[in-house]
């Protein structure tokens, strides 16, 4: 009698086209996950920002000279994955947006992404990639499909 030891071929490809429809159900979620969580890095910034704006705003009673260097709301240095920038700063108003780094020598994971916070709270996500759907109204978006 001859026993059987190890597997036949048919029994390793059937194992190994296994694994690819596992990946190939796997990666691409993963990849939507970490994008998801860069977004973080920013929305993050952009609040904390806020609050350094309004606190200023409180002895100040005004928005202009915010961003400055030797203030209480100092514009942050730029994050990984954004850079961040006060526009619009008047009395009664401010704009602070973080838009994805592109170019040479950074990661340029999020390049594509924009998104914007102004006095009143609006949560504006202005750009995003390619593959991705710009939600409607007021809010950042966190999902592929335009989900806030």
């Amino acid at each position: 009698m001859r026993s059987n030891r190890g597997f036949t071929i048919i029994e390793v490809m059937i194992v190994v086209v296994i694994i690819a429809i596992l990946a190939s159900v796997a990666i691409p979620s993963y990849v939507d996950y970490i994008t998801r969580s860069k977004i973080q890095e920013a929305t993050s910034t952009l609040l904390s920002q806020r609050v350094k704006m309004e606190q200023f705003f409180q002895d100040n009673r005004t928005y202009v000279g915010t961003c400055a260097a030797g203030t209480v709301a100092p514009l942050p240095a730029n994050t990984k994955y954004f850079a961040i920038a006060c526009q619009n700063q008047t009395n009664a108003a401010y704009t602070v947006s973080a838009t994805g780094n592109c170019g040479a020598g950074v990661d340029a994971s999020m390049c594509g992404f924009s998104f914007t916070i102004d006095q009143a709270n609006n949560r504006v996500t202005v750009a995003v990639p390619a593959g991705w759907t710009l939600p409607a109204g007021n809010c950042w978006v966190t999902k592929k499909s335009g989900v806030c």
